[in-house]
């Protein structure tokens, strides 16, 4: 439910509370330039951001006035069921030198109740810190609501909708498993089988990706109406018109490892027989059940139903999306269709008999994207297969080639220009698909090479790629300034704008 704090505008009077003076004394020692130059420096930022929220905070506490005390109180209050837990393990996380790994906290910290009880047994002054050291993590999450709700509105104001990402699974290490032990299966962790179109990625091909993800207890969320579920759900629709769930298919049932993530590279070269002695004869599998038989795939489908119409109760007019790619049992993309869901189409994997499926074939209902965040650009998959060769060229060409018969060339395309005649006839080719939306990764917009993530992968690079050109840079470029003419066309000429 929480908003990560490094996603705040930070600057004079940005919040109110921050002054132009306390912005420049925090700013005085830090080299900027020097900052946003390569990958994002999340250590750095989040220290910067902390310091110049904690000024805010303490102009807050000393000089707001009556009307915006009211109004933090009143988020406060409203907020309540997740703030209080969120506020207090941040601060316990503060105790523990900054670490959300509760799992080697002080021993008193190391359970919610554990840690309330050491709360109310220390002095009053250390009480009354502690308690300030919450309002201060209670106020962080006002003012991201307040910047990203006003947002919400601007795009509003723009004809812009905002789209959203709910990811099925939460960390292990988060305030939620802490605050609600009960309703997580701890002992194991939530991926995906194995997939051999990850050629990169042995772990993947052999075991599975590993997300390290607690199961859900449903039962004992049943019992409480969902409660967590529906509210993590009206967060997100606060802030967002529209939302995609993150691994869908996690709601039927998830594929389930009896080891944290961590140990990956010790069952790596273990073959089964090693890994069950490993692990006591547990093996990865299918939770609650897997989709061997017909009963087994009834009642996957008869519970996820139940769990999603709980976070469409809440959603309410926000429209939902749920990411259905990879292993994707018969059942589950009619069950999302018949529930209202949107699903995704890639089409180069769209295949069905050895054929490509023509965008005109595409269910209404769907999202249709050539990459997410998980695959290489369109760029560098052409720069693979036929400008520097590497172990997986043949597979990039594969999947081009595929590309290639869904935009209607023949699939031999080492011939061809990629600016002047694949990229116009891909673009064209998605925008006129059945597809509500067809969304183009801003890498594939520019025809960039650089990804943003590796799946099943923990590498340095992974979710730090930025923008190294600001967008007056871009708009100065004769060739970005075709391209989105070119794109700006085709939008026009397949009626999406």
């Amino acid at each position: 439910m929480a908003i990560e704090p490094t996603t705040l505008e930070l600057a004079p009077n940005s919040p109110e509370d921050l002054t132009r003076k306390d912005f420049n004394s925090v700013m005085a020692d830090v080299d900027l330039g020097r900052l946003r130059r390569g990958e994002v420096k999340y250590r750095h930022v989040k220290k910067l951001k902390r310091r110049l929220l904690e000024k805010a905070f303490a102009n807050f506490s000393g000089r707001a006035g009556k009307k915006r005390q009211l109004e933090f109180e009143k988020f406060c209050k409203e907020e309540a069921e997740w703030l209080n837990d969120y506020a207090f393990f941040r601060v316990l996380m503060e105790k523990n030198d900054e670490s959300a790994t509760w799992t080697r906290w002080s021993a008193e910290h190391q359970s919610v109740k554990r840690a309330r009880d050491w709360l109310h047994d220390l002095p009053q002054d250390r009480q009354a810190a502690l308690g300030n050291r919450r309002n201060f993590f209670c106020y962080v999450q006002w003012i991201a609501h307040k910047q990203w709700r006003q947002i919400k509105l601007y795009a509003e104001e723009c004809g812009v909708a905002l789209m959203g990402d709910i990811p099925f699974g939460v960390s292990y290490y988060s305030a939620d498993v802490f605050a609600r032990p009960d309703e997580f299966a701890l002992e194991w962790s939530g991926g995906a089988p194995p997939e051999p179109y990850f050629k990169d990625d042995e772990f993947t091909q052999k075991w599975g990706q590993n997300w390290g993800i607690p199961l859900y207890r449903w039962d004992r969320m049943r019992a409480n109406n969902f409660e967590w579920w529906r509210e993590r759900v009206r967060a997100v629709r606060r802030i967002f018109h529209l939302f995609r769930i993150d691994h869908v298919l996690g709601f039927y049932r998830i594929y389930a490892f009896p080891w944290r993530p961590r140990k990956n590279k010790q069952f790596l070269p273990l073959d089964r027989q090693e890994m069950l002695a490993r692990t006591g004869g547990r093996e990865p599998h299918f939770a609650p059940r897997d989709d061997e038989t017909a009963e087994n795939r009834d009642a996957n489908k008869q519970e996820g139903e139940e769990y999603l119409r709980v976070a469409l109760a809440e959603a309410g007019a926000t429209r939902v999306i749920g990411e259905d790619l990879g292993a994707v049992p018969d059942y589950v993309r009619p069950s999302l269709a018949s529930l209202g869901i949107a699903g995704f189409k890639i089409p180069q994997w769209e295949v069905y008999h050895e054929q490509v499926t023509p965008g005109e074939k595409y269910e209404r209902l769907s999202v249709a994207t050539y990459t997410t965040h998980d695959h290489k650009p369109i760029r560098a998959l052409w720069e693979e297969a036929f400008e520097h060769p590497t172990a997986t060229s043949e597979q990039s060409k594969f999947e081009l080639a595929k590309i290639a018969l869904f935009a209607g060339f023949d699939p031999k395309i080492d011939k061809i220009d990629f600016e002047k005649d694949f990229y116009p006839a891909i673009m064209e080719a998605l925008f006129k698909s059945e597809a509500w939306i067809a969304i183009v990764m801003i890498t594939d917009l520019l025809a960039r090479r650089y990804r943003f993530n590796v799946p099943g992968t923990a590498a340095n690079l992974n979710w730090t790629r930025r923008m190294q050109r600001r967008v007056a840079h871009l708009r100065a470029s004769r060739n970005v300034e075709a391209r989105m003419r070119l794109i700006h066309d085709l939008l026009e000429k397949s009626g999406r704008i």
